[in-house]
């Protein structure tokens, strides 16, 4: 390995004016990024729309027959729809740029001086740059000072190994995108952007397009079933119409009534906009999702893992015990040897400060690293060698007991055992031990592999990290949601069976150690994982095979981690969960979230959140689904069966419906609260399609009643010898309310309304006043009512028109108390 030599150029930094005149030359510090669609863009996607298409073809046709009124109408219409639309489109799009911004790492920079964080788009040619293991370098740059800097540079080169780095001319660039394995570095920058070796390779991450998600796939899925049995029922009435009035531009006006009812618009938007505005209400959770689409994973999570150290315990460790092996007492001296000269993690921080603490007389700075072996192997350890002025060297070693234990020869087999029993001692009462041993060795010809110096152990230091407070009332939230909890970290399985027992994680007392997963079989791992709770002794490579295991079993996984290590895993998981403050930028790329607080609390907010998400999609699919029934057969039915009044829903009436309906699905059920025991269901499975079969036919089902009542008055209106425009006004009111009551009935399929009504929706005053109001102004107010080819109506038939709607959807409410009352399962108003 190279020396540690290091430049000394003075670290000020550059001034805040050079860093605008570098800024000015060569720009901000971005690689290549969606670029942010315009209005423009967002009109041209809304114009290509089905839909709109449909409105203006209606627009053309009204204009053709002479209805300029109609048109005009159908015209603002239009617009309206549109505004909608990109309003909407914008709201997501603005969302997500503004997630973008919140997962963009920081970086730390020295400027006049001082030592800044800074997002990485503001880093400029020239800048310090501070980095550290985990981290992801931001920009292209030479080394000025390193210590114990290793790199890994696949993502420029395939190769797999770390590339230790230097002072040394020829070793000492380090370059963008690249990944600190081990150590830190400070460097300057001389390449930014589109500049630095990935950006001249046009690489990116953010350009990576993802594929379609199972739910993405089962909605479009849907829609095109929609739209293809809309094209066949417009043909067959386009036909029916050219039979009735004989005229090919009527025929074809009409048929859009049933065209613009069949096409679900709704449904795609909905999706793109709960799934965004989902992820930013995470957001102002202190909950980071890198995606929108991890929103839909969340809520079917069946498996967490754990990582013990920070995840379950504080991450505040303490040296607690120190056992010397020898009559020197250099125990804790040679722990603090095997360290980081400048520790970032939290055993070697406590190493120090108890050293530091212990010591008569502080030998740190009269030494200096002269070569070293990084954590490697399995069981791991690390060896730092240091000398100094006078020649005098130590040799350092720390790392798991037992490998230790292999390297040290000199012992025999009484002390191993006593070893070995002391260390099985403290780690049952929940301690983290660390072997420590010294060597003798002069002149640099250093073995090839650290095993190979002459070891000698020097003894044991115990590091305690105590459980959180809230941990144990964490787990058992995420167990009452029906989900499992398991355990994986690196510690002892004494340990770990100890702080399980103290954060009340349920176990049967089995535990599978990193050596025996790698061992198993695929069959066998995957028949174990399940009934396993803990494992200990885990390694990297022991962890993305649990993970596999339990997706190979049916398991949705979500899984925490922070450590460079636990970047395939968290990447292998559906949801990767990283901690915001003392997760590695590497832990935080691979994963899918991030807890911005380290609080694994957010977890259950997440989950929460993201169910909550999904059962209000159901909720507005179904509804969508349900509304649009009525609206189709009022269309259909009378042409089809000859009754008298043959087109009682036009393009307009439809259309108008379509204003209210698209709020109603995109925004009032988007920012429904989640319902009373949400957190108390087991988790849905992965396979499970966004309905089943019976609720679809439930849904038809409700839509088939409120047709019911539809037709109902309008064979009455006809009986009672009303004409055409007196029979619409029927119709179009009965199907209005009707609306009406169904968005409040479809607010949960449990509870009744007079529980759901005490649940706050900030929108639903505003979209239920807004329906009444347009109902208003069609029927009272005279050229708007005949512009709908309506006939005013008395308040004795409006009221008519509330009875009946209220029947056709009232039904539901009556349904869903006997149900709930003969299951056994009522549920109670209080907790609404």
């Amino acid at each position: 390995m190279p020396s540690n030599h290091n430049s000394d150029i003075p670290l000020y930094g550059l001034t805040d004016a050079e860093v605008r005149t570098s800024r000015a030359k060569h720009g901000r510090n971005v690689l290549f990024l969606r670029p942010k669609r315009q209005f423009w863009h967002i009109l041209v996607e809304v114009i290509r729309e089905p839909v709109f298409i449909l409105l203006v073809l209606a627009c053309l046709l009204y204009f053709i027959l002479g209805d300029d009124a109609e048109a005009w109408l159908m015209v603002a219409a239009l617009c309206f729809v549109t505004a909608i639309e990109i309003v909407q489109e914008y709201r997501s799009e603005k969302t997500l740029l503004a997630l973008r911004k919140f997962t963009q790492p920081n970086v730390r920079v020295i400027r006049n001086g001082t030592e800044q964080r800074i997002p990485a788009e503001e880093v400029v040619q020239g800048d310090i740059i501070q980095f550290s293991e985990g981290e992801r370098l931001v920009a292209d740059a030479q080394l000025v000072q390193q210590y114990d800097l290793s790199v890994d540079e696949a993502l420029l080169t395939g190769e797999s190994l770390p590339v230790y780095k230097s002072t040394e001319e020829g070793n000492d660039l380090v370059y963008q995108g690249t990944v600190v394995t081990s150590g830190m570095g400070i460097g300057q920058v001389g390449a930014i952007g589109h500049q630095t070796k990935l950006g001249k390779l046009g690489t990116s991450i953010e350009s990576i397009d993802t594929s379609p998600t199972p739910l993405q796939q089962q909605i479009d899925r849907f829609v095109r079933q929609m739209m293809l049995a809309g094209l066949v029922a417009f043909l067959l009435v386009f036909a029916v119409n050219i039979y009735y009035v004989g005229s090919v531009v009527s025929a074809l006006l009409f048929s859009l009534a049933l065209a613009l009812a069949l096409v679900p618009a709704e449904i795609p938007v909905a999706f793109a906009s709960f799934l965004a505005l989902g992820a930013y209400r995470m957001s102002r959770e202190k909950i980071l999702v890198r995606q929108p689409r991890t929103v839909e994973s969340l809520g079917s999570a069946t498996v967490i893992c754990l990582d013990k150290t920070g995840t379950i315990t504080e991450n505040r460790m303490e040296v607690a015990e120190v056992l010397e092996f020898t009559s020197a007492g250099c125990c804790l001296e040679y722990a603090m040897w095997a360290s980081e000269p400048h520790p970032f993690d939290a055993m070697e921080l406590a190493i120090h400060q108890a050293y530091t603490t212990a010591c008569g007389k502080d030998r740190r700075p009269e030494f200096r690293m002269i070569h070293e072996y990084p954590l490697g192997g399995l069981p791991p350890m690390m060896t730092h060698i240091y000398e100094n002025d006078q020649g005098i060297r130590v040799v350092a070693a720390k790392g798991a007991v037992e490998r230790l234990l292999n390297v040290c020869h000199g012992l025999d087999d009484a002390s191993r055992t006593e070893i070995l029993k002391k260390t099985h001692a403290l780690a049952s009462s929940g301690h983290r031990i660390l072997g420590v041993a010294r060597a003798d060795w002069s002149g640099m010809d250093y073995p090839e592999d650290q095993d190979a110096f002459p070891w000698e152990f020097v003894g044991m230091v115990a590091l305690y990290d105590p459980p959180k407070a809230n941990i144990r009332s964490v787990l058992e939230q995420f167990y009452q949601a029906g989900i499992q909890i398991k355990m994986i970290t690196g510690d002892y399985p004494e340990t770990a069976l100890n702080i399980a027992r103290q954060s009340g994680l349920k176990n049967n007392g089995k535990v599978l150690t990193g050596p025996a997963v790698l061992d198993m079989s695929k069959g066998t791992l995957e028949a174990e994982v399940g009934p396993t709770a803990i494992f200990a002794r885990m390694f990297p490579e022991a962890k993305l095979r649990v993970i596999e295991a339990l997706k190979a079993a049916g398991a949705v996984v979500a899984m925490t981690g922070d450590g460079v290590n636990d970047g395939p895993a968290l990447k292998a998981a559906q949801v990767g969960v990283a901690m915001g403050q003392r997760g590695t930028e590497v832990a935080q790329s691979a994963a899918s979230m991030v807890l911005v607080d380290d609080d694994l609390t957010r977890m259950v907010t997440a989950i929460r959140l993201g169910r909550n998400i999904y059962n209000n999609l159901r909720k507005a699919i179904r509804y969508v689904i349900s509304i649009h029934t009525p609206i189709i057969l009022v269309v259909i039915l009378p042409l089809l069966f000859g009754w008298p009044y043959l087109y009682m829903l036009g393009p307009i009436h439809v259309i108008f419906m379509e204003l209210i309906m698209d709020p109603t699905c995109a925004i009032m059920f988007e920012n429904e609260p989640a319902e009373p025991g949400l957190m108390r269901k087991s988790p849905r499975k992965a396979d499970t399609p966004l309905f089943t079969r019976r609720e679809l036919l439930f849904s038809i089902f409700q839509g088939l009643m409120i047709t019911a009542g539809v037709l109902g008055i309008y064979h009455f209106a006809i009986a009672q010898g009303a004409n055409e425009a007196q029979t619409r006004a029927y119709v179009f009111t009965t199907l209005m309310l009707s609306n009406i009551f169904l968005t409040l009935a479809n607010r949960s399929f449990e509870y009744s309304i007079f529980q759901t009504i005490r649940q706050p929706n900030r929108y639903i005053p505003i979209i239920l006043t807004s329906t009444l109001a347009i109902l208003a102004a069609i029927l009272f107010i005279p050229w708007v009512n005949h512009l709908f080819r309506m006939a005013p109506m008395h308040i004795h038939d409006i009221g008519l028109c509330v009875a009946v709607s209220l029947a056709s959807v009232g039904w539901f409410e009556v349904w869903k108390i006997f149900t709930s009352k003969t299951s056994g399962s009522t549920p109670e108003s209080g907790a609404l």
